[in-house]
């Protein structure tokens, strides 16, 4: 199966000039999803990981049942002003724009292997402020998964550091 087979892409989306990987058609497709999913959480396996995070929202998408396929928790990392106790948060740089992560201070421990999933590697920026905030409170990042790699924004180039798995290159 070509996974490649279920993005679409959008031009223009969300602003001029930037070319948008939709992923819905591949989450309406169930054996496409299960086979997206059953990627990363081999990767996961590999990696040791205790516990999964995700940047909202669409690293819930993925994040979440590779949590589940573990049996291992997962923390959910969101915007200022989402999570109602307790949080760390830190200001990054999108490939258009900036913003803000939160992830709620007790949800990692010293030593918990994290593998952090999203549906996207662009520029870096949302997983490089996600790893600050896991580092922060003390857990050991194992490894980055996503399901697609922009590999001309060179995001890799700035998480160097981590084994990277990507299920599609583009």
């Amino acid at each position: 199966m070509n996974l490649k087979d279920y993005i679409a892409s959008i031009e223009d989306f969300p602003q001029k000039g930037i070319l948008f990987r939709d992923i819905t058609p591949l989450m309406l497709n169930g054996e496409a999803y299960k086979l997206a999913c059953d990627q990363m959480v081999e990767f996961a396996k590999k990696q040791g990981a205790t516990l999964i995070v995700g940047p909202e929202a669409r690293g819930f998408i993925f994040g979440c049942p590779v949590a589940y396929a573990l049996g291992v928790g997962f923390a959910p990392v969101r915007k200022p002003g989402k999570l109602p106790r307790e949080t760390v948060t830190v200001k990054y740089d999108l490939e258009y724009g900036s913003n803000e992560l939160s992830l709620h201070a007790d949800s990692i421990k010293p030593g918990d292997k994290v593998l952090i999933v999203d549906d996207l590697l662009a520029t870096g920026g949302t997983v490089d402020a996600t790893i600050q905030l896991v580092e922060r409170l003390g857990g050991t990042v194992v490894g980055l998964s996503f399901f697609i790699e922009l590999e001309a924004l060179e995001g890799r180039t700035k998480l160097r550091n981590y084994p990277i798995f990507a299920s599609l290159k583009y």
